[in-house]
């Protein structure tokens, strides 16, 4: 009898093509939780202004287009420490790929620096500008003509730049969860609704921010039921998505059972459900129909709930996969 000797490679080992080996840390859910408040702080601040007809009226709200900034340049700097080739970063500039939505988010940010830059400038006081070009480096550097022009195209282009802001911010929230959503080889991500799960949360999660600084009393009003809305269609997203993955093929019922009974059955529900949606919803409903005093426990709730979100559907998606 002939014996054949049969030689079997495996690359089940490899990170890289086994879903259910870790492949992202800590830097991707903190990147697109701060994406998704910087989307959600784009869309308010814009929707605030066109809602009231009127520039804003806090300084909080003045400067906030700078935390806005800051905050996306942190989120940049943790996607930067994720990548495995940092010197190929200036390849996803080389070209545009409309079915890739890495491609598309690459695009967006472009677009998100120069539009919240020019909602700061515009949205300024007399005062306030006087200030700015009363700064030693734009002295210094000679930028005062340059940022006074900026001023003047900002304050006649005004409209423009919210409703551009507006719709760059509904991009980035979007593109957040379609990052996830689009992985068919990750169950509990490939999901058509990842994309509004993450950008009403990354409204919420704006507003939230907001609403932890001084604000105007309309503005505040405004924003806790802009976030009752917000936190209201996030609970409903997630029963949604909950029901999809439960009535799929048997990779998606193995996602959804580890929300259901699964390893990450307490966090999802105590952090994301209980703590981060249900109670800050109830405190801000309170606020709204009995004029009880806004704490500060419902929006840092909303923030951890949140992040929360982020980092268990990360880690809960790279658990599960096509075996």
């Amino acid at each position: 009898m002939n014996q054949q000797l049969v030689e079997v490679i495996s690359n089940r080992a490899n990170a890289g093509i086994d879903p259910h080996l870790h492949i992202w840390g800590w830097e991707i859910p903190a990147y697109l939780f701060l994406g998704g408040v910087v989307a959600g702080l784009m869309i308010l601040l814009a929707g605030l202004e066109l809602r009231h007809k009127e520039k804003p009226r806090s300084a909080a709200t003045e400067w906030m287009p700078l935390v806005a900034v800051a905050l996306l340049s942190l989120g940049m700097l943790f996607l930067f420490l994720d990548l495995a080739n940092k010197e190929h970063v200036y390849r996803f500039y080389m070209t545009f790929r409309p079915t890739s939505p890495m491609s598309w988010g690459s695009w967006i940010l472009l677009l998100v620096y120069p539009a919240l830059l020019l909602m700061y400038v515009s949205g300024l006081s007399a005062e306030r500008r006087e200030w700015l070009l009363s700064i030693k480096p734009i002295q210094a550097l000679r930028l005062g003509a340059l940022v006074r022009w900026t001023m003047a195209f900002g304050d006649k282009h005004r409209s423009k730049i919210l409703w551009v802001t507006l719709g760059a911010g509904v991009g980035l929230g979007a593109y957040t969860g379609l990052l996830l959503g689009t992985m068919v080889a990750r169950p509990q991500w490939n999901s058509a609704i990842m994309a509004p799960l993450f950008l009403t949360s990354g409204i919420s999660t704006g507003a939230a921010v907001m609403l932890l600084t001084r604000l105007d009393k309309r503005e505040s009003a405004t924003l806790v039921r802009w976030d009752i809305a917000a936190i209201a269609v996030e609970l409903s997203l997630l029963v949604v998505l909950l029901l999809g993955l439960s009535s799929g093929n048997v990779y998606s019922q193995e996602a959804a059972a580890s929300f259901l009974g699964g390893p990450y059955t307490a966090s999802f529900w105590s952090l994301v459900v209980i703590a981060g949606l249900v109670v800050p919803l109830t405190l801000n409903v309170l606020e709204v129909r009995r004029h009880t005093p806004m704490t500060l426990y419902a929006p840092a709730l909303v923030l951890i709930g949140g992040l929360a979100l982020r980092a268990i559907l990360v880690t809960a998606g790279q658990a599960s996969g096509l075996h």
